[in-house]
């Protein structure tokens, strides 16, 4: 009997060889889609860089000290109503603690940044405390009316507590924000132990 060679298959049977039109991507092609897709890849990232930021930060811990700041600074002057035999001890309490306010102010814009064009960019930061509702109470006509001026010993007790308080703080920090809130530590200390002593 004799032996027969098969036959090769004819050329359409050849899996790869078979041109199907829809699936056909020649090196032209396959450059145009790869170049596409980087030119949607960056836009799309251009697009997502241009809009809000939806990121809600925890407050800075330097804000409550600025605000204090401020604070000790308004009470130092108007301190000056009830002690004016200390007006020059008192007026320099009140530009050191604004001083303060300054540089802590500074610090956390410094942390936050600043754009091309000099804005800030926004920086929402979450609440300790529940949002009021309704008119606030200076609108409505209720605000509570203006303390009267605080003695020396209450601004000596307010600058202790400030010292306290940026001592505590300046332990959990590093760098220049721990030497910036132990020099106002330490300013807060003479301020009420050497000015008001």
């Amino acid at each position: 009997m004799p032996i027969r060679l098969l036959a090769a298959p004819p050329a359409a049977c050849n899996p790869s060889d078979r041109h199907d039109s829809r699936f056909a991507l020649d090196r032209r092609s396959v450059l145009r889609l790869a170049g596409g897709g980087t030119i949607g890849v960056f836009a799309l990232g251009a697009a997502a860089g241009c809009g809000a930021d939806d990121t809600v930060y925890e407050p800075d811990p330097l804000a409550t000290h600025e605000v204090q700041a401020r604070a000790d600074a308004a009470a130092a002057t108007a301190a000056i109503a009830l002690a004016p035999q200390r007006h020059t001890a008192l007026t320099v309490i009140a530009s050191e603690r604004t001083a303060h306010a300054d540089a802590l102010k500074a610090e956390m814009d410094r942390v936050i940044g600043v754009y091309g064009d000099g804005t800030t960019p926004v920086h929402r930061t979450r609440t300790n405390g529940p949002a009021a509702s309704g008119p606030s109470a200076v609108a409505s006509g209720s605000a509570v009316p203006p303390t009267p001026p605080p003695s020396v010993d209450t601004l000596r007790a307010q600058l202790t507590k400030s010292r306290q308080s940026a001592a505590d703080l300046a332990r959990t920090q590093s760098g220049y924000r721990a030497g910036l809130l132990a020099s106002i530590s330490a300013a807060c200390a003479v301020q009420a132990g050497v000015l008001l002593g």
